[in-house]
């Protein structure tokens, strides 16, 4: 059984497990966690791991459209190296400084693996949460930022000199869109983040909302990164839409909304497509897109 089935077993006696965080008295809640083997290439550095583990928490709450205000991280591995161990929490710390919240702790554990466990929280604002289930046909298929970023990383991983890990950790260190989430809370009418990539999170936001979208490949905007990293047009497109972990956010807008919500987006927000019925599937430039992504188990 891989994740996605799962969340849906789980589903039905957790019912709250189908969004990117739960939500409680107007207040968001999250947790991930991530394995040095699965998530954290070799050259990652513990600073750039702290960054990455916590954004990715933080990013769930910007899917929700909350304001984040604090995080706490599980940090386990075989010994506590001092340098290894500040360098991580400063990573979490920072990250959280850069959308506004605060680090607020965690806990320690010896383990036979570098793995670390966090949580994020946030408050709802007036506008509401935004739930991966409201999308209706006509309306605008929006995306933040640009795409990419975390493949080409993991490329410039794999050439392991001093300059390309030095890039890598860089690009690995994204900023989660907080302020976009919260910018576009009173637009949206369904969003969520892309922690498995593009195609994948259509896919499910498409079952969430019972509709279907077509997709313009020329329109996605893709990181200059990949431009470095792909072979051609298609892997180019493939590393955009596939890899995952870009942590921007997937959303549905009416198209009377559809102006102030782009003049709101600290990022930049991009129309790539439409929502269409249900029986449309999920198609790019008429062809239909593979549920492709990554996948825990």
């Amino acid at each position: 059984m891989n994740e996605r089935d799962a969340l849906r077993m789980l589903a039905i006696d957790v019912p709250h497990a189908g969004d990117d965080a739960a939500v409680v008295d107007d207040l968001v809640i999250t947790t991930d966690m991530l394995h040095e083997r699965t998530d954290f290439p070799a050259g990652t550095t513990r600073y750039t791991a702290g960054w990455r583990a916590v954004g990715a928490s933080l990013s769930d709450v910007a899917a929700m459209g909350a304001r984040a205000t604090a995080a706490v991280a599980v940090y386990a591995d075989e010994g506590f190296d001092p340098h290894e161990l500040q360098r991580f929490v400063c990573g979490a710390s920072e990250v959280c400084a850069a959308v506004d919240a605060e680090y607020v702790g965690g806990d320690l554990d010896v383990h036979s693996e570098f793995t670390t466990a966090t949580t994020a929280v946030g408050d709802v604002t007036d506008a509401g949460p935004v739930l991966r289930s409201g999308a209706s046909i006509g309306e605008a298929l929006c995306v933040t930022g640009e795409w990419g970023r975390s493949a080409a990383a993991l490329r410039l991983f794999e050439r392991d000199t001093v300059e390309s890990v030095e890039r890598a950790n860089d690009l690995f260190r994204f900023t989660p869109r907080v302020a976009d989430g919260v910018a576009l809370a009173p637009h949206a009418t369904a969003m969520m983040d892309s922690s498995d990539g593009l195609a994948r999170s259509l896919h499910q936001l498409a079952e969430a909302s019972g509709v279907g979208f077509t997709l313009d490949r020329e329109a996605v905007p893709v990181h200059p990164a990949v431009d470095g990293v792909a072979a051609d047009a298609d892997e180019r497109f493939e590393l955009a839409t596939t890899f995952g972990e870009d942590f921007e956010l997937v959303c549905t807008v009416p198209e009377d909304r559809l102006h102030d919500a782009r003049a709101a987006c600290p990022a930049g927000l991009t129309r790539i497509g439409s929502v269409v019925a249900d029986e449309e599937g999920v198609t790019v430039d008429g062809e239909a897109l593979p549920d492709a992504g990554y996948t825990h188990g």
